[in-house]
């Protein structure tokens, strides 16, 4: 028997990213038992894995969670999150570890000299670089995403117009810079004329009303209405999903969903763009707009203040294409 334990804290496009590397060890690696640390906000991305034999959680008391951790004696640890945290768990555990390169220098360099370094692969292929050690390889089968039966919503709790089909929209996002106005989203969604679920947490909710109220009933609010393992379920029965450069939209791609993203402040060059979704997925950006990258993570509100990164987003052309991705699931 092998003992792995793979540290990846959050967040939850970070986490299901890190899926392949789970498989892959279990799969590949004779005799390997997969432990997993993660946050315990975020534990039940991971819970109903069954490539992962074990998860352990950590809260607030990082020397109570590394005591525990002691306990297993690890033959080896995967840092898939490489920071503070993680570091001190490296030091303090006698495994021997192997840590994940963030590029963290050469996205500095995108993001403030707009000088490109990047490796030019997924964040999934780094990940999985990291194991390379032990003969691991790539097996091609993308992201999983493993939802609890108990977590399963059913298309016959949505209102009637939505149970023959529908988009959804993912409209938020950690950071204001890497959202659509919401009177972008308002008039993209009224170009689109199709049924639409719009998904997001409680903090969502306020502005999927103010979509609501100006769109009418083609336009459903689930914002905090699901927990993440019940929104991925009606992830999975969408037949396209639209969606910013955040966690949903990875889940998307772990069911190889048709999906539309949108890029802010963020470029697909970071490294984190849908992995392996369906063949006929967009990425939607601002071409050669100066200012892009102004940030690997987010602001509040646009540096330059103009926001063209969102605001120049043709959004007849993107319901255009989302009429044609749904139309070829009838």
């Amino acid at each position: 028997m092998v003992k792995f334990l793979i540290i990846r804290f959050s967040s939850i496009g970070d986490i299901v990213l890190t899926s392949p590397v789970s498989r892959c060890l279990k799969k590949q690696v004779e005799g390997a038992r997969i432990h997993y640390l993660v946050k315990q906000k975020f534990s039940t991305l991971v819970s109903a894995n069954p490539f992962i034999d074990k998860v352990h959680l950590f809260e607030n008391d990082l020397n109570k969670t590394i005591e525990e951790l002691k306990t297993e004696n690890f033959d080896y640890l995967i840092d898939l999150h490489n920071n503070i945290r993680s570091s001190i768990v490296k030091l303090r555990i006698r495994a021997i570890p192997f840590s994940f390169h963030k590029q963290n220098f050469n996205k500095w360099l995108l993001v403030h000299l707009k000088i490109s370094r990047m490796p030019g692969i997924s964040i999934v292929d780094r990940y999985l670089d990291t194991v390379k050690t032990f003969d691991v390889v790539n097996d091609g089968e993308g992201l999983d995403f493993f939802i609890p039966k108990n977590d399963f919503v059913s298309i016959a709790s949505l209102p009637v117009v939505f149970r023959k089909g529908f988009i959804i929209f993912a409209i938020g996002a950690n950071h204001a810079t890497k959202r659509m106005p919401v009177e972008k989203i308002i008039d993209l969604i009224k170009n689109i004329d199709l049924p639409v679920v719009l998904l997001g947490d409680e903090n969502d909710k306020e502005q999927g009303d103010q979509i609501v109220m100006a769109v009418g009933n083609n336009v459903h609010n689930a914002c905090g209405l699901y927990n993440i393992n019940q929104s991925a379920s009606i992830v999975k029965q969408s037949k396209v999903v639209i969606s910013h450069d955040t966690g949903l939209m990875h889940i998307a791609a772990a069911f190889s969903k048709k999906i539309i993203s949108f890029w802010g402040n963020t470029v697909p060059e970071f490294g984190m763009y849908p992995y392996q979704p369906d063949p006929d997925s967009r990425i939607i950006q601002v071409e050669n707009l100066k200012c892009r990258p102004c940030s690997k993570l987010g602001f509040k509100k646009c540096p330059k203040k103009h926001f063209r990164c969102m605001n120049d987003i043709n959004t007849e052309q993107v319901a255009r294409i989302a009429r044609e991705l749904f139309q070829k699931d009838i």
